[in-house]
């Protein structure tokens, strides 16, 4: 039970965890896209590689939560072994900077090598005059939140429980199913035998369950699910990006659009729904 509890314990957490790291990047891409949709080009380009960074920081921790070190295991992704450099293949090709190379043989994760593009570029926003100093304080909170949470993460999964318990149990376990038949063969006869079954499958069963949890961030049915996790918010984000583009080049609000000063004009609320603004509604 002592292990059932203690391994729920750590999917619990790196599902909380994984979730602040969620949270943050939502927050920094609202805060980023927010405050730049009105941005020279050359500015907008800048904003635009930030937010793809930000989606290149999930890959790269549910990676490295798996044991995959560095960027050569983004899906589509691949790092020359030879120079180093990124060698980027269409499916992900729009998410790491350019020329990026990879610094995991010297221990650096690339989770934190891309946060520094993100500090920087918050550092650049803040001198040009693109957030006050407050919201700049904030974004750094985000950040710095992300980053606490990732190393969390990185110490469930590489902090197992200790050794010495799991033998420990093992063997009380088995003691256990070896003595309890001869406590109960007087009084319950041959009922002995499925009443043992029955009590030994349980306690084992805990245990498995157990054995189960004890590493969230893989790839069975019982652990988080990371990727469906991931390619969710990717696709909110990438909606979130493509409004923003659609905003900046056509000079309109978010989610508002072209019809803002038609309805207006007209008596009408001035909001469109997204889907139907879509879909081309007049």
């Amino acid at each position: 039970v002592f292990r059932n509890q203690t391994s729920y314990n750590r999917f619990w957490d790196g599902r909380n965890l994984f979730t602040v790291i969620i949270t943050s990047i939502r927050n920094l891409t609202r805060s980023f896209l927010a405050n730049s949709h009105r941005f020279p080009v050359v500015d907008r380009v800048e904003t635009d590689r930030i937010i793809r960074i930000l989606i290149a920081i999930l890959y790269a921790t549910k990676n490295h939560l798996r044991a995959g070190w560095g960027a050569e295991i983004i899906p589509g992704t691949a790092i020359n072994p030879s120079t180093g450099s990124a060698t980027l293949t269409p499916e992900y090709s729009d998410l790491l900077p350019k020329g990026l190379y990879g610094c995991d043989d010297r221990g650096l994760g690339l989770v934190l090598q891309l946060t520094f593009f993100v500090e920087q570029y918050i550092k650049k926003g803040t001198d040009k005059g693109w957030f006050h100093a407050p919201q700049a304080s904030q974004m750094q909170v985000q950040l710095n939140s992300m980053v606490d949470a990732y190393g969390k993460m990185e110490t469930i999964r590489l902090t197992p429980i200790p050794i010495a318990h799991l033998i420990h149990q093992k063997q009380v376990l088995a003691l256990f199913g070896g003595v309890l038949p001869f406590a109960l063969v007087e009084k319950m006869d041959y009922w002995a035998v499925p009443v043992v079954s029955l009590v030994m499958f349980t306690l084992y069963g805990i245990d498995g369950i157990g054995s189960q949890l004890e590493d969230p961030f893989g790839y069975d049915r019982n652990d988080i699910k990371m990727d469906f996790i991931v390619e969710d918010v990717r696709s909110e984000i990438s909606v979130l990006l493509e409004e923003w583009k659609k905003a900046g080049d056509e000079g309109y609000e978010m989610f508002v659009g072209k019809r803002q000063s038609t309805a207006a004009g007209s008596g009408g609320s001035g909001q469109v729904d997204c889907a139907e603004y879509a879909n081309g509604a007049p």
